[in-house]
């Protein structure tokens, strides 16, 4: 009796451990689907599809090894027609409760898996498709300046005009967007009467604003040098004129840097009256 009862015992188990991977398939590819909606951490993207593919290759390989015929056999060269009772006999088999690709439910399981994996793999087009939110030129193009919102300065203190002084400048940023890569911008005071060409963004008062970032590759151009009122880049030795409209005289930026419309409001602070008058940062891809 338990030699009989063995072989079966040990295909029972077989087809739990088969129908357990491929269930450890679909908790991956399920696992895979809930990271990359709640903001796709890539460590655990990794591990979770990891799971799905390890589950569905486990059960795949114990499928082949344990369920179906196995060894060498050698066979005669089979008629050029089998006889009516064969192929009953062969459609039986294959299709009967015992088949190898029918036993226990597995083939069910084997497509759950594939096709849980086939549905968190669709997850990502999410990334491509812009589901009314504005498309990657438009995003580059504009920035988190609009009209109406505050300078603040990078710890997040609202700037007034007279917090600007005459001999150095202000960095800013826009209230609410202070991680904003693409938006810090400087204000500088600068003598009216020395303007070789007016602000394309005006000015409110003596004091003008521009994007922080170098049109050649984007660095800071942190470095002011106030006799000549220019802004120097540390990165490539960019420099702009700011009395000709922050336009470029020296090193390989070919493109002015941005201005920034501002305005003062009624209790004194400064607010922005649009965005920058092109894009901010590398001048890599077309402009309007």
């Amino acid at each position: 009796m338990s030699r009989a009862q063995g072989p079966i015992s040990g295909e029972k188990g077989a087809v739990r451990r088969i129908r357990l991977a491929f269930g450890v398939a679909m908790l991956g590819a399920v696992g895979f689907a809930v990271t990359y909606s709640l903001g796709g951490n890539t460590q655990l993207l990794g591990i979770s599809l990891g799971i799905a593919f390890a589950g569905l290759a486990y059960g795949l390989a114990a499928w082949g090894r344990r369920l179906l015929p196995t060894g060498g056999y050698v066979e005669e060269m089979p008629e050029l027609s089998a006889p009516p009772r064969r192929r009953d006999l062969l459609a039986e088999a294959m299709n009967g409760p015992e088949s190898p690709l029918g036993r226990r439910g597995l083939m069910g399981m084997l497509m759950l898996g594939v096709g849980s994996i086939g549905v968190a793999l669709l997850f990502p087009l999410r990334s491509l498709l812009s589901f009314r939110k504005p498309d990657p030129v438009t995003i580059l193009r504009h920035t988190a300046w609009e009209p109406g919102v505050r300078l603040v300065t990078p710890e997040g203190t609202p700037v007034r005009l007279t917090d600007v002084g005459p001999e150095t400048i202000q960095i800013v940023v826009p209230e609410g967007h202070t991680r904003d890569g693409d938006a810090p911008a400087f204000l500088v005071r600068l003598d009216p009467e020395r303007l070789r060409r007016q602000p394309a963004a005006g000015r409110a008062g003596d004091v003008v604003a521009y994007s922080l970032l170098c049109t050649h590759a984007g660095c800071p151009v942190a470095l002011y040098e106030q006799t000549t009122a220019r802004m120097l880049c540390p990165c490539h030795q960019s420099a702009f004129d700011l009395n000709r409209d922050a336009a470029p005289i020296a090193g390989p930026a070919a493109r002015a840097l941005p201005g920034l419309p501002i305005e003062v409001d009624a209790d004194g602070f400064l607010r922005a009256r649009g965005d920058f008058t092109s894009p901010p940062g590398a001048g890599f891809w077309s402009y309007p």
